[in-house]
């Protein structure tokens, strides 16, 4: 290297030798640049608030009729919204008013019998949060009264989760723990005459047919004595009937509009599986309806919290405790959690493993809470998410990208930078020498600390960082083009390159340093030779095609996307890496830190340009496998574009899962195209299954064929008409628009102006849709959501196609 005082470009290299990002301009500058940018406006903001105390001063003096000096104009501050802010507004907070208590007790009763997914984590956060909030506790019930489903594996996944979710149970119990009681009420019911023992099973005829619109009429079974329903329950008892040869029934209401009022089954028998807890010594076992509400007072819930379909279920709740005068609990209903493009039910995951379409159940393109574990999702983002969209009383169906939003504001400001290129090709720097580069872990957060890397001659790009024919509107790497490499001495210049005749790829470049470009138009991210790392990097898209895979022809194995995975088998990432993996899980991560465990998944960084990515749990200190989590803003993924757009001929390299050949694989975000949002009918009850209970948590696959019951529903919530500030999202469906945003209201009548709340219009479209919507700044294309029509470019009003 030449004596510095001698070479002329010795001084442009000390002032360019660390650029650094201006994050008021986003340009990349050196230290000495930023630094007299900082003191400028340090400077000027100083000024400002000179004179605007000196202007305070005069005017508290009464001095002449001097204006107030301006405000300076700062960036709005990003809102944080209280993690406990939906136990202080709204429907949890009514809940509460209704029953308040100084000590109070809510439950998580799942059944043990499949792995939890995305909407449990509301019901998790909904009753321990809730206890939490109002200095109570909250048990961990198992309702394994199915001994055919359940399974000890399940029961350890529910437990852990519970726990990597940030929450400690007050107890752990089982129903089990309770049939003798549950049995000896059972007893009791039958002396009260309100219970029977039945063998009849045509259980459609009694409640009046399939549709339920016949007479409903009871079994001749009900008019038997006590003693011989006794007899009968205790023969069931001692195992001398088969399954479903008999049952006990609830002696309801049978003339009630409500079917859950319609002589429910309390007990069958079931004796070709052990339990898992008292073996064989049972034969019968009580059902959901009847174990549930007795369990809820036998521990003494105050708020017994569940979804939306146990609305009706209310009513034989609240009858059976007082049928038997024990103590009565609340039980009130908030809507539950769903995400469009993907699949929740137990059955349908179990289809997708069987076929080996995803690995097994903690996939990360499934949305179980393994899955979403294994993909690197951080604990405490799964509860901002649920935070974020408040509890009420309407099912959320939200979109993939609504949750992956939220998820990508936590880890933009809890995770350190790294860089990584994923498919390298080498670049040869002619005139350059080795050389440490000192990084940030964050450009945000000095905390975070730095680190430092060895810049080397032959660097590694990533092949989507150039192309062989330059174009105007391409400012990345090309033949004679110069480019920028992230806090390198220089931007370079590519001089030549070289290529596989056989294959056509480029497998080298030449390059020199470009001194006198001060100001490269772009920048992009490096790799040296020396501590860089092979990793495989799994890149996870959507595993559906459409947002409503059940709805596609065939069934939803017919959606399955073949770009679902895509994986680059040679990527390299920088030495930070050892570092970022030794600190994990950073302490500025809530949840996994506190608890003092962290998997493999809690080493979490975002690759610089590409995407945030977590350490899969089948990597080995051999082998690094890392799973994409989320994409960088869904607005600045131009790279992972080009990456497919510009390298056409590199695209069947990769590896996709399941042996899917790719068209073009997509490694930045598979678009999602909005589509009609479907309501679940809001008085849908729970279908009776004599061999497996409805579960409060489970959304059921099958639809109830009670017809519509007579039974008049609570009223839904009187929605705010304020902004939250998240302000309108598309991504939300209509359902929960409805009453949990500022932007679209419950619907009103179209022949009834006067009811649309101000800011917002009647509808007139045909066949009497009828929705007000707010007006919207803009009305343009992407404005309103999917089923929605801009009917005013002018004011930008949305309205719903949608009754």
């Amino acid at each position: 290297m030449a004596d510095a005082a001698a070479d002329p470009t010795a001084k442009l290299a000390e002032s360019t030798a660390k650029l650094q990002l201006d994050e008021e301009t986003g340009e990349m500058v050196s230290k000495g640049e930023l630094k007299k940018r900082l003191a400028k406006r340090a400077k000027k903001a100083a000024t400002e608030k000179a004179k605007a105390a000196k202007d305070a001063v005069a005017k508290a003096a009464g001095a002449g009729d001097s204006k107030p000096a301006a405000k300076p104009k700062a960036k709005p501050e990003e809102v944080v919204l209280d993690p406990e802010a939906m136990f202080k507004q709204g429907f949890l907070q009514e809940v509460y008013k209704e029953r308040p208590s100084e000590n109070v007790v809510t439950r998580f009763p799942p059944e043990p019998n499949g792995y939890l997914h995305i909407g449990h984590a509301k019901a998790i956060a909904v009753n321990f949060g809730f206890a939490k909030h109002h200095g109570g506790v909250c048990y961990l019930r198992f309702d394994d009264t199915n001994p055919e489903k359940e399974e000890e594996r399940y029961f350890t996944a529910i437990e852990e989760m519970i726990s990597w979710l940030g929450f400690t149970p007050y107890k752990i119990t089982y129903s089990s723990d309770n049939f003798q009681k549950l049995y000896d009420l059972a007893e009791k019911m039958i002396t009260l005459e309100k219970a029977y023992s039945t063998s009849d099973t045509e259980i459609k005829l009694q409640r009046g047919g399939e549709k339920g619109a016949s007479p409903r009429f009871r079994c001749e079974h009900a008019n038997h004595t006590v003693e011989e329903n006794l007899q009968k329950f205790r023969d069931m008892k001692d195992g001398k009937y088969k399954p479903r040869e008999a049952f006990l029934r609830m002696k309801q209401d049978i003339t009630d509009g409500n079917p859950q009022m319609w002589d429910l089954a309390a007990y069958r028998i079931k004796t070709d599986t052990p339990h898992h807890r008292t073996g064989w010594d049972w034969k019968i076992y009580p059902t959901y309806d009847f174990t549930h509400c007795l369990c809820d007072s036998f521990e003494g819930i105050t708020h017994s919290l569940c979804t939306t379909e146990f609305v009706q279920s209310r009513v034989s709740y609240e009858w059976l405790n007082k049928t038997l005068g024990v103590y009565e609990p609340m039980q009130r209903e908030y809507g539950r959690l769903g995400i469009t493009g993907t699949v929740l039910s137990k059955r349908k995951i179990l289809k997708l493993v069987e076929e080996k379409i995803v690995r097994g159940w903690d996939d990360p393109r499934l949305y179980t809470l393994i899955g979403i574990k294994r993909r690197g999702v951080p604990p405490r983002a799964i509860l901002d998410f649920v935070n974020e969209l408040g509890v009420t009383t309407s099912v959320s169906v939200i979109q993939i990208k609504r949750f992956e939003q939220t998820v990508r504001k936590y880890l933009e400001r809890t995770v350190p930078r790294l860089m990584m290129v994923l498919d390298p090709i080498p670049v040869v720097i002619e005139d350059a020498e080795a050389t440490d580069v000192e990084l940030a872990f964050s450009p945000k957060d000095p905390n975070m600390g730095s680190h430092t890397i060895k810049f080397t001659p032959t660097v590694y790009i990533d092949r989507a960082d150039f192309r062989e024919v330059d174009s105007k509107d391409y400012f990345r790497l090309a033949p004679n083009k110069t480019v920028g490499l992230l806090n390198a001495p220089f931007p370079i210049k590519a001089t030549s390159y070289t290529k596989d005749e056989a294959t056509g790829k480029v497998t080298e470049i030449r390059a020199v340093y470009d001194k006198e470009t001060k100001k490269p138009k772009a920048f992009i991210n490096w790799v040296g030779t020396e501590g860089s790392k092979k990793v495989e990097a799994r890149i996870h898209n959507s595993l559906f095609k459409s947002e409503k895979p059940d709805d596609t022809e065939g069934g939803f194995l017919n959606d399955i996307n073949p770009e679902s995975e895509v994986i680059y088998p040679d990527a390299l990432i920088e030495s930070g890496f050892d570092e970022v993996k030794r600190r994990a899980p950073w302490p500025e991560a809530a949840g996994e830190s506190e608890l003092g465990k962290g998997g493999p998944e809690s080493v979490r960084f975002q690759a610089t340009r590409i995407a945030y990515f977590a350490i899969d749990s089948d990597s080995t200190d051999e082998r690094i496998i890392l799973n994409r989590i989320v994409s960088l803003k869904e607005d600045a993924g131009k790279v992972l574009h080009d990456r497919v757009a510009n390298n056409t001929s590199e695209r069947m390299k990769f590896k996709i899962s399941q042996g899917n050949q790719p068209s073009a694989p997509r490694v930045g975000e598979v678009p999602y195209e909005q589509s009609p949002y479907e309501e679940t009918p809001y008085n849908e009850t729970p279908h009776e299954d004599l061999g497996e209970e409805p579960s409060p948590y489970e959304q059921p696959d099958e639809k109830p064929s009670y017809g519509k019951p007579s039974y008049e529903q609570p009223p839904r919530e009187t929605p705010s008409y304020g902004h939250t500030p998240y302000g309108r999202d598309p991504a939300i469906s209509i359902i929960e628009w409805e009453v949990g945003s500022p932007a679209l209201y419950a619907a009103r009548s179209v022949d009834d102006p006067d009811t649309c709340p101000k800011g917002t219009v009647s509808c007139n479209l045909p066949r009497n849709w009828n929705c007000c919507t707010r007006s919207m700044p803009c009305c343009g294309p992407g404005c309103c959501a999917q089923g929605f029509d801009c009917v005013d470019a002018a004011i930008g009003v949305c309205c719903s196609r949608r009754v």
